[in-house]
């Protein structure tokens, strides 16, 4: 920086508190034998009853510690709740390429590759099932994504029942008595 103002230094000095009183903080990461990555993808259909969009979400796990997760508004409207959950299935696996990418510029390496679940067999069947993708022609950018990574073997698509979909956390209301969340 050539010509520091007063307002840089205010904003350097802010950021020197934030260090000092923060530095004590962390994430403690629970270490596992053999460390995979795991991505829940999950999405409401329609649940936005003003325009009646979608909400995409997915969090995804190193071992058993949540590193990432997203809940984000849906750009269009989808026409079928399989066409919502293949989009939060492509933003989920956009999310673990990068995070996969990530870990091995880091100099770690994982020995099986990572895994999506998502609780649609509509959408996890459309991952490896070429034959269903006409059908779906105006999610192909998404589509094609993510069959890519399937086919290669950097991405492994699997079912995930309803009950054990810890995305949902991030697409549903919570009831007004929840205690055990």
């Amino acid at each position: 920086m050539h010509k520091p103002t007063v307002t840089h230094w205010t904003a350097t000095k802010r950021l020197l508190q934030y260090l000092k009183k923060t530095i004590f903080h962390g994430l403690h990461l629970k270490s596992a034998a053999a460390p995979c990555l795991t991505t829940y993808t999950d999405a409401d259909w329609a649940g936005n009853i003003d325009d009646r969009t979608s909400t995409s979400a997915y969090i995804t796990f190193l071992g058993c510690n949540p590193i990432s997760w997203s809940s984000k508004k849906q750009r269009a409207v989808a026409r079928s709740t399989t066409e919502a959950e293949y989009r939060a299935l492509a933003n989920g696996a956009s999310e673990t390429m990068w995070l996969l990418a990530l870990i091995q510029e880091l100099g770690f390496s994982l020995k099986l590759p990572p895994s999506l679940l998502c609780d649609n067999l509509g959408a996890t069947h459309l991952s490896f099932n070429p034959v269903q993708h006409s059908r779906m022609k105006h999610i192909q950018i998404d589509l094609h994504f993510v069959r890519d990574q399937v086919q290669k073997g950097a991405l492994k698509v699997s079912y995930v029942h309803t009950q054990d979909q810890l995305a949902d956390l991030l697409t549903s209301h919570c009831p007004g008595n929840a205690q055990n969340v």
